[in-house]
């Protein structure tokens, strides 16, 4: 007969939190190579930030940024928004590490926002030009 202290299995459980490799594949007019480290972080933050939210099927709900719901919006509302939509957006990366130093301009109806990104491979210094 098993006694209850007798079933009771001592499992040892580690985890290894290692960050996996950034190599991907090098976008162009055509793929050709790879690219790895900022070079790999600074193609992400471009696809991400050129993908609308919700439009395509491929990528999951939480993959890309809501741009098209600013257009026709007060311009400071769209610098806060932006702000708030680019950190978030970003920071679902694990290799990077903080979005700062957001800084805007606006000319008619366009409005470039430029940042500072930090990753674990380096800086960036990034822009994104939207339609208010």
């Amino acid at each position: 007969m098993i006694t209850p202290e007798a079933s009771i299995i001592d499992v040892e459980l580690t985890t290894n939190e290692e960050i996996e490799t950034s190599k991907t594949y090098k976008l162009g007019e055509k793929i050709q190579g790879f690219v790895n480290g900022l070079e790999a972080v600074k193609q992400a933050i471009y696809k991400v930030l050129n993908t609308e939210r919700y439009e395509c099927p491929i990528y999951g709900f939480s993959y890309g940024i809501e741009l098209e719901s600013l257009i026709g919006k007060d311009p400071i509302y769209v610098q806060i928004e932006l702000k708030r939509r680019i950190h978030e957006c970003l920071l679902r990366d694990e290799r990077i590490t903080n979005v700062d130093n957001f800084q805007f301009e606006t000319t008619g109806d366009e409005m470039l926002c430029t940042f500072d990104v930090t990753s674990i491979y380096g800086n960036l210094n990034v822009s994104k030009e939207v339609t208010t």
